[in-house]
């Protein structure tokens, strides 16, 4: 029985890191959550929609890449899936109680979690979580995290990737995005699916400047090959 319950898991750590390997170079089809959207069907009041578009890294505007970096994990090109510092400061600003600035997941874990899990606050998902990230960091470059990380996540309502969230919102390819653009997507995060960056409210343009200030601050992502 022990031997049995052994192969189970051994094979299931296998299957992980064949599709792992597979992820390297093989755009993904489909995640969890999109498979998930689905069966929720619309909210109230949006029409059905499903828009998506895989392009290579090298089609979606560095501009994109940048405010990504700057707001969401400004060490991704120095750490190895998990930035420790910012976990801190968000764990000391939630015994605070503030208001959510900059969280403490790094795009590598937020690639993890798109890509393999399902969207769940639990000690499994998180150890599955930190799971994936490790070996996402181990086997994928830095450069096909963000690849992944920029085409899988949800941009709105049935909108998943930079270049179905480009077109939808600016009529615009993912490779001509602005700066302004950029920033007025990535602005729209944590909550795509209520912020609508071709509508900005006035917060949205509050936080895209301030993404923009930080997008100066950190200068061009230089991503390794």
């Amino acid at each position: 029985m022990i031997r049995k319950i052994l192969k189970f898991f051994l094979g299931l750590w296998l299957a992980s890191l064949a599709l792992t390997l597979l992820y390297r170079w093989v755009p993904v089809p489909f995640t969890p959550l999109m498979c998930i959207r689905l069966l929720e069907g619309p909210q109230e009041g949006q029409v059905y929609r499903w828009n998506r578009d895989w392009v290579p890294l090298e089609q979606i505007s560095p501009k994109l890449i940048q405010a990504a970096v700057a707001t969401e994990d400004q060490h991704f090109m120095e750490h190895h899936g998990f930035d420790f510092e910012a976990l801190q400061k968000a764990y000391k600003r939630n015994q605070k109680g503030n208001k959510r600035i900059l969280g403490g997941s790094t795009i590598s874990q937020q690639t993890a979690k798109n890509v393999f899990l399902w969207p769940a606050r639990n000690y499994l998902r998180k150890a599955l979580e930190a799971y994936f990230t490790l070996t996402i960091e181990l086997l994928w470059s830095k450069r096909r995290i963000m690849e992944v990380y920029l085409n899988c996540i949800e941009m709105g309502p049935g909108i998943y990737g930079a270049e179905a969230a480009s077109q939808t919102y600016f009529n615009e390819s993912a490779a001509n995005l602005s700066k302004g653009q950029a920033a007025l997507i990535v602005a729209a995060f944590p909550n795509p699916r209520q912020r609508n960056p071709g509508k900005p409210s006035p917060y949205m343009r509050r936080r895209a400047s301030k993404i923009q200030r930080l997008m100066q601050q950190i200068g061009p992502v230089h991503l390794d090959q």
